[in-house]
């Protein structure tokens, strides 16, 4: 019967470690493709800066670059290794960033809506590596 409970136990690791490395490339693909779109400095982004008081273009562009260099290095580590205060990081701008459309921004509600997987793909990563006990936990 432990023989039965071992393969078991170890086919659901397997498992676990297949649908970790799945949200990893996920959340890292998100992450890379919003940072690139932000280093190149994409204009029709320019309008969820306005609700903050930001309209002069070239800061607008810096702050890209800025977040644009950040997402990358993010979706780096994610892939590298997964450190729980990145991922929930990750998730945390998913959300904000999903806001800027529809509260914050112009956009209608669906815009939002379609932006869940933003930080529900970071949050169930998070989820899936162990939620942190300590603050330590939260640095590995």
């Amino acid at each position: 019967m432990s023989s039965i409970i071992q393969i078991r136990y170890n086919t659901e690791n397997m498992n676990n470690k297949k649908i970790e490395w799945i949200l990893r490339i996920a959340v890292a693909g998100e992450f890379i493709g919003h940072g690139m779109f932000a280093l190149q400095g994409k204009t029709s982004w320019f309008v969820y800066f306005k609700p903050f008081g930001i309209v002069d273009p070239q800061t607008i562009v810096t702050l890209l670059t800025l977040v644009g260099t950040i997402d990358l290095l993010l979706a780096l580590l994610v892939l590298i290794r997964p450190i729980r205060i990145a991922v929930l990081w990750m998730a945390i701008w998913g959300l904000f960033t999903a806001m800027l459309r529809w509260p914050l921004g112009p956009d209608p509600v669906w815009d939002f809506v379609e932006r869940w997987a933003n930080w529900g793909a970071p949050l169930a990563l998070l989820l899936l590596i162990g939620w942190p006990r300590s603050f330590r936990e939260w640095l590995r």
